[in-house]
């Protein structure tokens, strides 16, 4: 299977910006501390996703795989099967989906501590089991490895949007692709698509995995503390990004069966 040639798109509009990373940790420290509003650190306003640069195929032992890179993110997912099962089960109607996720022992700044999430592989499933039709594939199981190569903030959201696009690239059939988004809560702020300084210092997180065709939300996560009307404007932010998102994927899957055809 031959790479579909990828192109950066924005969900919404971003500036790339650079500087050193300890240094903004203490401007981002200061900033809270004042509980003003300031500007992030790679020129994004508060409400600005990072451009999304997508690619489908790069693993052709894979069924299907995808590349995203989101700012410093970099993520790659394989997609194997349908295939029989190993492990012995009843009949069923339907298939099984199993999700691992696992980051390069170079993923962080702390070297050497590439292991598999337990609870991403999880929260990978639980985003995507709503959306693949899983009795189209009887007693047959379909694998979903994900990589983080690099890990630079949102990383799980990333990961299931990457995911979905290498499940449709392998031909897994779908009520509707997947794209997922969040947001963090730093003083009286939120901010979208958060970098991993800007999760360090956040009061509270949400996540939430979202069809744009169906309008549903597959999973919605939230940790820290929030108030009622934060997390209102919070999820109506993901799911506006989500939607965005969606039809960046959908050029990807264009972009592929042209090539394919060529």
């Amino acid at each position: 299977m031959s790479a579909a040639a990828g192109t950066a798109g924005t969900y919404s509009p971003a500036a790339e910006a650079g500087g050193k990373r300890r240094e903004r940790k203490e401007e981002l420290r200061r900033h809270l501390a004042e509980d003003a509003d300031w500007p992030r650190a790679d020129g994004r306003s508060f409400h600005d996703c990072r451009p999304a640069f997508m690619q489908t195929g790069p693993t052709t032992a894979a069924s299907g795989s995808a590349y995203a890179e989101f700012g410093k993110t970099k993520v790659i997912v394989s997609v194997f099967g349908p295939r029989e099962s190993k492990k012995a089960m009843l009949y069923s109607d339907t298939g099984r989906l199993n999700c691992n996720v696992s980051y390069t022992t170079f993923a962080t700044g702390i070297r050497g501590q590439g292991l598999d999430n337990k609870e991403y592989s999880e929260m990978l499933h639980k985003a995507l089991e709503g959306a693949v039709m899983l009795d189209t594939f009887p007693k047959t199981t379909v694998d979903v490895f994900a990589l983080v190569l690099e890990s630079g903030g949102s990383d799980l959201p990333i990961i299931i949007s990457c995911a979905s696009l290498a499940l449709a690239d392998a031909g897994i059939m779908m009520y509707d692709l997947v794209t997922s988004v969040s947001v963090s809560c730093l003083g009286k702020n939120v901010i979208i698509d958060p970098t991993s300084d800007e999760e360090a210092w956040q009061d509270g997180g949400l996540l939430v995995s979202y069809m744009p065709t169906r309008k549903e939300i597959t999973q919605l996560t939230l940790t820290g503390e929030w108030s009622d009307g934060k997390i209102t404007n919070a999820v109506e932010l993901c799911m506006d990004a989500c939607s965005k998102l969606c039809e960046i994927l959908r050029e990807r899957l264009k972009d592929s069966t042209s090539l394919a055809s060529e």
